[in-house]
């Protein structure tokens, strides 16, 4: 199993704006094609404006199908030309759990 780590940095005073536009065109797009998602998240403290989702594959094979798919869907592309001028900056990380992790 493989954790794949989204961080985006979204414009100072947007996130109520990337957060309606998401449940509202994005979330059930991207649930319905990669499957798995773990946890959505805006941070309180440190780093504000900032939005930090996990979604969990069995492998990186299967996270690049999965992905794939995603950016060919028309619907995906029409909700990321109304998401991208939210968004500053974008990070994302593989996350590989340890033998002792809950998630494994």
């Amino acid at each position: 199993m493989i954790v794949d780590e989204r961080t985006y940095t979204i414009h100072i005073g947007k996130i109520p704006d990337y957060l309606r536009l998401y449940q509202a065109e994005g979330l059930e797009i991207q649930k319905r094609t990669l499957g798995n998602l773990i946890g959505y998240f805006v941070t309180e403290v440190g780093q504000l404006g900032t939005v930090v989702h996990l979604w969990a594959y069995d492998s990186m094979e299967e996270r690049t199908k999965r992905r794939a798919a995603l950016a060919a869907d028309p619907a995906w592309q029409a909700y990321l030309a109304k998401m991208q001028p939210l968004v500053t900056a974008m990070e994302n990380r593989i996350l590989t759990p340890t033998s002792f992790s809950p998630l494994h």
